[in-house]
């Protein structure tokens, strides 16, 4: 046995059904995994069971001892989830074998009365859905609040702005946290707002039978009123069996999320690469063959979310087109992707949170970097400096040829225009070396950074102990 084995016996049934998340370190630790593994969800569809037991015993359609016999049952460390992921072979979902488990163990035949089994399995997502997204929304709301303080400390710190991979103008890093935490919190709220319902129709969406069990006319809305408020969960306005779009909807929210966390994962990843050195991982991660090496880690592992996560809401958006009343195989194909996606979004989560609180600024290679083309990113300012004298094309063309004369020679670009042609009178050298400190181009960044910290504020930043939004 190998000093890495464990005692034998001393594997959780978890590690024994393989859920190490050995190729999973994104998620791997964190509180999402455990809020969405195997267990977790047993947990759910058994909450789900009793919340509809309790719920029928409210309107009289079963008795009241038999739904807290139900309850009493309800336990998921009483159930053995492998078998049951064994046995749900034979019907195709683990709902059946459940149902069979917790009649025998509760002792009564009041469990799943009137229901099927994607009543249960659907509501269960949903709950574990909620249950995580709480868990996502706080680490969201600690990544909005390490950026607030990373944009209003470095709202005037220039650093180059770069499209299509080269320096373009100068522009604030506090503009650029400003954004990360803008496309954040946006995608953040839509994930916060969006309702999760509970799903309950019966065999064919029509709530028949939960009308059959009761004298009264229109029992079959008021359980189903009573059994969202039971678990907490939204009530739907119909049973939505073949009716995706909530399903839908929360993987596109949770790739939302993981994008936006990727957008800071990309552009971290680039300006710690060692030639530009404008940001640091606080602590980095070490490399398996160079000892001299800090890997960006938790970057890393939020790319590679990021990537993962259109895929998967990819299958979720294609589970819309379902047919008939209930869908077979449409719905089948949601369980992993949903199950996934919570997981990419809340260990991205995770880990953006821990990689924003201890980012490292590199000042001094902001303003190093902004001087490395000798002036050639204030070009556009020169050009409409020089617009009135010259003309706007003349003024480009000299700017053309004196930025190749700059690139070539190796001079600063305010040298290369004395040397390309006479400068307009009212262009003097002090006026020249202004118009190309790039500290001096950055336009509105910092009052647009303000407005962005304005217009987003986050109550969790004014009062850190509040709780994240169910």
């Amino acid at each position: 046995m190998s000093s890495a084995d464990p005692p034998p016996g001393e594997l959780g049934a978890a590690e024994a059904a393989g859920e190490f998340g050995l190729l999973s370190p994104g998620r791997a630790g964190s509180a999402v995994e455990a809020a969405t593994g195997d267990h977790a969800f047993l947990a759910a569809m058994l909450d789900a069971e009793a919340a509809l037991a309790r719920a029928q015993a409210a309107i009289g359609q079963v008795p009241a001892e038999a739904a807290e016999a139900v309850t009493a049952a309800a336990r998921a460390e009483l159930f053995d989830a492998r078998a049951l992921a064994l046995a749900a072979r034979a019907g195709g979902n683990p709902v059946i074998p459940l149902v069979a488990a917790l009649t025998e163990r509760a002792g009564t035949d009041a469990v799943h009365r009137g229901a099927t089994s994607q009543d249960i399995l659907d509501t269960a997502a949903m709950l574990v859905a909620a249950r995580v997204r709480r868990l996502i929304l706080a680490d969201l709301d600690r990544s909005a609040a390490a950026l607030a303080a990373l944009a209003a400390a470095h709202r005037d710190t220039p650093l180059a702005a770069r499209t299509l991979t080269q320096h373009a103008v100068p522009t604030t890093f506090g503009l650029k946290a400003a954004g990360w935490r803008a496309q954040l919190t946006a995608a953040r709220d839509r994930l916060a707002a969006l309702p999760l319902p509970v799903q309950l129709g019966g065999a064919g969406g029509t709530l028949a039978a939960f009308e059959e069990l009761s004298p009264d006319a229109g029992a079959g809305l008021l359980l189903l009123a009573g059994y969202a408020h039971e678990l907490g969960l939204a009530e739907p306005t119909l049973p939505w069996h073949a009716l995706r779009a909530p399903v839908a909807e929360l993987g596109s929210a949770l790739a939302l999320v993981t994008g936006a966390l990727g957008k800071i994962a990309a552009d971290v990843l680039v300006l710690c690469r060692t030639e530009i050195g404008e940001l640091a991982e606080g602590g980095g991660g070490p490399s398996s063959a160079m000892p001299h090496k800090r890997n960006p880690v938790r970057a890393t592992l939020v790319a590679a979310a990021a990537r993962q996560a259109p895929a998967l809401a990819a299958v979720l958006l294609g589970a819309l087109a379902a047919e008939d009343e209930r869908p077979a195989g449409a719905w089948h194909a949601e369980w992993q992707p949903l199950r996934e996606l919570l997981r990419l979004a809340g260990g991205a989560a995770r880990d953006t949170a821990e990689l924003v609180e201890r980012l490292t600024v590199h000042v001094d290679r902001m303003r190093e970097n902004l001087h490395r083309t000798g002036g050639l990113l204030v070009s556009e300012r020169l050009a409409i400096a020089l617009a009135p004298t010259l003309g706007r094309d003349n003024a480009r063309a000299l700017l053309r040829d004196a930025a190749e004369r700059a690139a070539r020679d190796g001079v600063p670009l305010s040298d290369a225009l004395r040397a390309t042609a006479p400068l307009p009178p009212p262009l003097s050298a002090e006026r020249l070396r202004e118009l190309t400190d790039p500290a001096h181009y950055t336009g509105a960044a910092g009052p647009l950074t303000d407005r962005a910290l304005r217009d987003h504020p986050r109550r969790h930043e004014e009062d850190p102990s509040a709780p994240p939004p169910a």
